[in-house]
């Protein structure tokens, strides 16, 4: 396949830059697969399509403040993985100041670049002391949303259940749960730490050239054991996705439990194999998640929902509105 065959047009004045005023204020795009018909409803409505023998699977990674600047505001760099506490992986911005030798103070800390990584020009940085996140880190919110991180996004761009550090973006999908909500429902969690490969556009023509990045997760024996006595298992957003299908045991079809990375990109005609439904948001056009739920449908049925969020004026990507894939 064509990374153009998932293209579609959407009007900027469409992308959220912005949570709704409650958790769970959105609208909900309902599809059928096996009828194809696609509803249109409110997210407060969800109640009315949880089965009693569901499992809906989380993601509890936490967003980290891992962006920070130099006290001369003059250089950026986002923290992307820590080989120690005061050893950074990072991407830095502008490149060119940045080299072998140089350093970077941020507060009191500062930070000597020891190592370029190539292909992608990642720095390895030493600090004497690690700079503080909370005090002096700032969120990477995505690059569509076209202001800088507000003190409301600590908690707005953070899903109610958080627990496990180590994330650069949000499993948005889950920013639409509270707390009652998820009370209600028969849950469970899994990890993976969200990257920021998730906003890297697919550079190649064809769907099989693209290199998928690679993000850390970990599944539980006792949660994988729960999802494989399940009789629907919900996936709250594409992270869930990508853990459950990577930890399939592709003799047995079980799930292997622990911890691991992984690269895997589902397109279509990729079969799903231990995901019945997905609750996820919607998606920037040519990404590799919209090809992802365009696998757990059809493309055609994907693009037409698309075409009918944009006439129907749906909010998209992080902070947007939802749908529902039955």
């Amino acid at each position: 396949m064509q990374t153009d065959d998932f293209d579609f047009k959407l009007p900027d004045e469409l992308i959220a830059q912005r949570p709704p005023e409650r958790r769970g204020d959105s609208r909900m795009m309902v599809i059928h697969r096996d009828t194809g018909v696609i509803e249109h409803r409110q997210f407060s409505e969800l109640h009315e399509y949880v089965e009693a023998d569901d499992l809906w699977v989380f993601n509890d990674t936490r967003v980290e403040p891992a962006r920070f600047f130099s006290n001369d505001e003059r250089m950026e760099i986002l923290k992307l993985d820590a080989a120690s506490p005061t050893v950074w992986k990072c991407l830095v911005k502008p490149g060119k100041r940045l080299k072998v030798g140089r350093t970077i103070e941020i507060g009191k800390s500062t930070g000597t670049v020891i190592d370029v990584l190539e292909p992608g020009g990642e720095r390895m940085i030493e600090f004497d002391v690690a700079p503080d996140p909370e005090s002096q880190g700032h969120l990477a919110l995505p690059p569509y949303i076209s202001r800088e991180d507000e003190e409301s996004d600590r908690d707005r761009y953070q899903t109610v259940y958080a627990r496990e550090n180590g994330a650069i973006a949000a499993p948005t999908a889950g920013l639409h749960f509270d707390d009652e909500l998820m009370a209600s429902l028969p849950h469970d969690f899994v990890t993976l730490h969200v990257g920021v490969g998730t906003f890297r556009p697919v550079s190649a023509d064809k769907l099989e050239e693209h290199h998928m990045h690679s993000e850390r997760y970990e599944l539980s024996a006792e949660t994988a054991q729960k999802i494989d006595d399940a009789k629907r298992v919900v996936a709250v957003g594409t992270t869930v996705v990508r853990v459950l299908e990577s930890c399939v045991d592709s003799e047995s079809g079980s799930l292997k439990s622990g911890k691991g990375e992984t690269e895997i990109f589902i397109y279509p005609p990729y079969q799903l194999k231990a995901v019945d439904a997905l609750l996820t948001n919607f998606h920037l056009p040519k990404s590799t998640l919209l090809m992802l739920v365009s696998a757990f449908s059809s493309r055609e049925l994907m693009l037409k929902a698309y075409e009918q969020a944009v006439d129907s004026r749906y909010r998209f990507f992080s902070y947007g509105d939802c749908m529902l894939i039955l």
